[in-house]
C-alpha cells in the first residue's frame, strides 16, 4: 500500500492557511511600542506557521521601522493591524495626517534616515492611506515568501 504524505527524509511542507485573521494590538500612549508590536507580530506570524524564515525575519524587522517612525515624525502608534492570508499586510495606525516621506538623502554609516528604504526594500509592496484623523502606514508580504520548508518545534 502506497503512503500519500511526503517521501520519507522530506518535511512536510506548510501552505498558508486559507482563512483569512485579523489582529489589532491597540497601542495609544502605550510605552515600549516597538518592542510590543514586534512580540505581537511575532506571536502571529508563529501561530500562522509563518516564524523561522528570513522573510519572517524582515517582516519583524518592517514592523519595527514603521512604528519607530511613527514614534519619531507622527507622534506615535495608535494602532498596529495584521491581516494574515493569501498576504500578511502590516499596517500602523497614527494620528499624523502627513505622508510618510523617505529622507532624500540617508548616508551610509550614518543613523536615522534610512527607515523606508528599509520597508521598500524588504516588503512585497508599502503604501500609506489618509484616514479622516491621520494615516495608516502599511506594508505587505506575500504568504509565498513566509512558508517555511521545515516543520518548527513546539
Amino acid at each position: 500500500m502506497k503512503s500519500s504524505g511526503p517521501p520519507v527524509g522530506h518535511p512536510p511542507r506548510r501552505q498558508p492557511p486559507a482563512t483569512r485573521q485579523r489582529r489589532l494590538l491597540v497601542l495609544d500612549g502605550a510605552r515600549g511600542q516597538v518592542a510590543k508590536g514586534r512580540d505581537f507580530t511575532r506571536r502571529a506570524l508563529r501561530d500562522r506557521g509563518w516564524d523561522g524564515t528570513e522573510s519572517s525575519e524582515d517582516a519583524l524587522l518592517v514592523v519595527s521601522e514603521l512604528l519607530t517612525n511613527a514614534n519619531l515624525h507622527a507622534g506615535g502608534c495608535l494602532q498596529l493591524v495584521l491581516t494574515l492570508g493569501e498576504v500578511l499586510r502590516i499596517e500602523v495606525v497614527d494620528a499624523s495626517p502627513a505622508p510618510p516621506r523617505p529622507s532624500p538623502s540617508p548616508r551610509r554609516g550614518v543613523p536615522g534616515g534610512h527607515g523606508l528604504y528599509i520597508v521598500d526594500r524588504l516588503s512585497d509592496r508599502w503604501g500609506h492611506e489618509t484616514q479622516a484623523q491621520g494615516k495608516v502606514v502599511w506594508a505587505e508580504f506575500d504568504g509565498s515568501r513566509l512558508v517555511s520548508g521545515e516543520a518548527s518545534g513546539p
